[in-house]
């Protein structure tokens, strides 16, 4: 038994430093003694294998040197530059006061959403984002997880529900910590692009006792705003001398207002921004490329060895994350329901009889802006031996995230009925654009919090080992029994509730569910070189039901140049705590209100609308099916190339119920209780469109395929140093949904691929080149063109597979870093990512979340990034 444990640490070292080289998939991982061959679990597997086995299954395995030479500073970076990776990828660039998981970020594999995606910790479960993306998009929230804390990052790129269970839909994504450490390790950095800035210090110590080490991680970053205006062209709302569209709002400042049952514009309106009677506003100013924040994070890991037999380990982590986010200053619309007494002593409108506030922003209270914190807490305890010559572990977990949001009455937060209240005194003038006393101000702005919490309990029980030897081999088996509950919540400040705020999204849920949950998996060894590995789980919720999902995976080393691999399985994504227990909340979306233009010509301005969501209690599971056929190819020493064909397919996808439909059916009647109008103005029949109301249901297909290419070559000597090249190259061939359409009669069939934000092309590679104390590497990101505008009229209906929009340009970027090991037990390292300074490349957008003249979700723009690195091990 304690050869079991030591081997943990004999080989670490060598073993990763080789996943490096080829972090391609299948991996071979080799040892430098072959007498120590280290048993090791990979993602994708519950079974000890040699660490010379390739998986039948792609992986892409990153190690700690090879973070180091990325020079990427937290893994949202590392994850948004991943060929494997794809829209619903998200960070915090671009977070405002709508986005409803500001200061978070999480990685989507083959761009099938951050939900379709598991990721985990040391092969563990952690609890998801205390605040859900986009409204019912749970997720696990990466920044939570500080990358000086990682040894290495394995990506699974196959479905593993039947190892996994929920979730592990597109992939998997591990993040191995780094522990046994001994000794001590500090790293400070910091860096720099124009008008922002970066900076960092971490620190690693451990100790070894007699069959026992513990590891402490300290890390601390912090990031300086980047905003709109401090890059040109993406701080205006209006694109229209780009080529784009002019998205300003019909919330304007100064505004317009209904004079005795006629819409009338403020007669103070700039002329520039007067359309009919409209007064548009520019909003773009006040937006924030990537927002200010501060990441605190403290682990602990441990083990000691209590007989033996038995080991004794543990995980403790404590991460602190605060952030802010920003929009422009409060729109207000009819549905506030403002009035101005025709007696108020700045009133324009000489002989009117009444005055209803139409479309207005309260400028001079300034930009709305949101204060972050997020705590996330991580427990793990648990034992491990042999008995019988079966390995067995035994642990318990418990894990945490709480997010509170708060906004104080500096921060622009306006309330409609306090607003009133100094209109009807006289004291608040709501025309001409005027700065209104900042003791005003006071008195119609209030404070604001919002509070989020999810939770994770767990335990599990594994047992692994071999069944029986055959004349192939041993036949392995793992098996085990896993117990979760899961609670979430999201709790918006009451005056939301109360209606008393708008132009905000807000957000209600509270859900929580049990799972138990049961799985098995065989590796069998056949005649002709042939390995074949069988598994299933059994899930039970207590929520929707339960599911039993098979994986077949089949490897066949043809020769020491050639191997062949399968895989199979089926998969399933449980409905999110959020899209079960969703209580009203609000999005927004932008479009042409198409039959209140036919009406009133007021109508006639793209608009972002609210839209009014609800949880669905009787959702059931999305069911997936996956398959990967590919080949390793090692023609020479040194090469290695590896390419994959894989698909996906998924059933009974949660969908908001198509919008287009809702539009279509419901908005023509004044009186739908679905399609919400204020009252029409004398003369019409429909008035002012409000609000939409909607919810989710299990309608949607989608079927996603595509191949990858790896190549990594390492056997090149140049001017006298050792010369490592990589690329890896993923193709999008395929992304077809299968969607209802506007009349809700039929399905229409429509491929993503090529289309916005879904670019068929993304590669990346690097050269390394290291010489005694000196070496240098060169890193190429790419991301393929796609079309632009997917609703091509804005009028709220995607129509991107029947008209034919522009092509957004592709964009590389070029990442450089030079190190010198030349001083005792100290690295330094420089270097420059997007060295080239490229700018993203322009975009009209989607007239929702894209409205500045760039692809949020696709390109950064940030800019040139230099930045210096210091690590000393003593």
């Amino acid at each position: 038994m304690k050869q079991l444990f030591s081997r943990r640490n004999v080989l670490s070292s060598a073993i990763f430093s080789a996943i490096s080289v080829t972090a391609t998939a299948p991996q071979v991982l080799f040892a430098a003694d072959e007498n120590a061959m280290e048993e090791i679990a990979v993602v994708g597997s519950r079974i000890q294998r040699n660490a010379e086995f390739e998986t039948a299954t792609p992986i892409q395995v990153m190690d700690r040197e090879a973070i180091e030479k990325s020079g990427y500073t937290n893994l949202q970076q590392m994850f948004e530059k991943n060929p494997a990776a794809g829209n619903g990828t998200f960070s915090t660039r671009g977070n405002n006061q709508d986005s409803t998981a500001n200061g978070a970020a999480a990685v989507s594999l083959r761009g099938m959403g951050a939900d379709a995606t598991l990721v985990l910790v040391n092969g563990k479960r952690v609890a998801i984002s205390a605040f859900a993306e986009s409204i019912t998009t749970n997720f696990v929230d990466i920044n939570s997880i500080p990358i000086a804390a990682v040894e290495r990052v394995e990506i699974l790129k196959d479905g593993a529900s039947a190892i996994y269970g929920s979730d592990a839909v597109a992939g998997v994504v591990n993040l191995v910590l780094r522990k046994d450490f001994e000794g001590a390790e500090v790293t400070a950095d910091f860096g720099g692009a124009d008008g922002y800035d970066e900076q960092s210090v971490s620190a690693v110590w451990g100790v070894n006792g007699e069959d026992s080490n513990l590891t402490l991680i300290f890390d601390h970053r912090s990031n300086s705003t980047l905003a709109s205006v401090e890059r040109r062209g993406l701080d205006t709302a209006d694109q229209s001398s780009r080529g784009g569209m002019d998205f300003r709002s019909s919330r304007g400042y100064p505004g317009r207002f209904i004079v005795d049952g006629e819409t009338t514009i403020d007669p103070n309106c700039p002329a520039g921004s007067a359309f009919g009677q409209t007064c548009v506003y520019d909003y773009g100013p006040w937006t924030l490329l990537t927002p200010e924040a501060e990441r605190t994070g403290v682990l602990m890991l441990g083990h000691a060895q209590l007989t033996d037999n038995v080991e004794f380990f543990s995980e403790l982590a404590v991460q602190h994350n605060t952030s802010i986010a920003q929009g422009a200053p409060t729109p207000l619309d009819e549905d506030a329901g403002l009035t101005v007494p025709i007696d108020h002593p700045n009133n324009p409108f000489a002989g009117a009889s009444s005055i209803d506030i139409g479309r207005y922003r309260t400028v001079d209270a300034g930009a709305r802006q949101w204060d972050i914190e997020t705590d996330n807490l991580r427990a793990v305890f648990g034992l491990r031996g042999s008995i019988a010559e079966w390995d067995w572990e035994a642990s318990v977990q418990r894990s945490r995230s709480e997010s509170t949001q708060t906004g104080n009455r500096s921060q622009g937060w306006v309330r409609t009925d306090l607003l009133q209240q100094e209109i009807d005194a006289g004291r608040y003038n709501p025309f001409g654009g005027v700065q209104n006393p900042q003791s005003v101000i006071d008195a119609i702005t209030t404070s604001l919090v919002r509070q989020g919490k999810s939770e994770l309990r767990g335990m599990d029980f594994t047992i692994s080992g071999d069944l029986f030897d055959t004349s192939n081999g041993a036949i392995a088996m793992a098996a085990g029994l896993e117990r979760r509950e899961e609670r979430a919540s999201d709790i918006p400040d009451d005056q939301f509730q109360r209606g008393l705020i708008f132009g905000t999204e807000s957000v209600y849920a509270a859900a929580s569910r049990d799972i138990n949950s049961a799985f098995v998996e065989f590796a069998v060894p056949l005649p002709a070189n042939l390995d074949l590995t069988l598994a299933g789980r059994y899930d039970d919720y207590s929520d929707f039901g339960s599911t039993t999902n098979p994986m077949v995976n089949l490897l066949w080393t043809a020769s020491e140049q050639l191997s062949l691999r399968a895989s199979w399985g089926t998969g399933f994504r449980a409905p999110s705590l959020a899209q079960i227990g969703l209580g009203p909340s609000q999005g927004s979306l932008f479009f042409i209100d198409t039959y209140g233009c036919a009406i009133n010509d007021d109508y006639c301005v793209s608009t972002d609308y609210n839209i009014v969501f609800s949880g669905n209690p009787d959702l059931d599971a999305e069911e997936s099916e996956s398959y990967n056929l590919g080949a390793v190819v090692k023609p020479m020493d040194g090469l290695q190339l590896s390419l994959d064909f894989w698909r996906i397919t998924q059933e009974g996808k949660i969908d908001e119920v198509p919008f287009g439909y809702l539009y279509t059916q419901f908005c023509s009647d004044q009186n739908s209780n679905v399609c919400v109008r204020s009252t029409p103005l004398p003369g019409e029949s429909l008035g002012s469109l409000q609000s939409i109301n909607s919810g989710f249901i299990n309608i949607g297909e989608q079927t996603v395929s595509g191949i990858d290419l790896s190549v990594v070559y390492s056997a090149l000597t140049v001017a006298g140093g050792d010369l490592g090249l990589r690329l890896d190259y993923s193709y999008l061939s395929e992304f077809e949904r299968v969607e209802l359409n506007s009349a809700g009669d039929a399905f229409l069939n429509r491929d993503l691929a090529g289309e916005y934000e879904y670019p068929q092309h993304r590669w990346a590679a690097s050269a390394d080149w290291a010489r005694d104390t000196v070496a240098f590497t060169v890193g190429l990101n790419y991301i393929g063109e796609f079309e632009d505008t997917p609703d091509i009229d804005f009028d709220g209906t995607l129509d991107y597979d029947t008209n034919k929009s522009r092509m957004v340009d592709s964009f590389m970027t070029v990442n450089l870093q030079a190190r010198y090991t030349g001083f005792d037990n100290l690295v330094l390292s420089l270097g420059a990512d997007n060295a080239l300074d490229e700018e993203p490349p322009f975009a009209i957008g989607d007239g929702d979340s894209d409205l500045y003249g760039y692809v949020s979700s696709q390109h950064d723009p940030r800019g040139r990034f230099v930045y210096g690195k210091v690590t000393y091990n003593f």
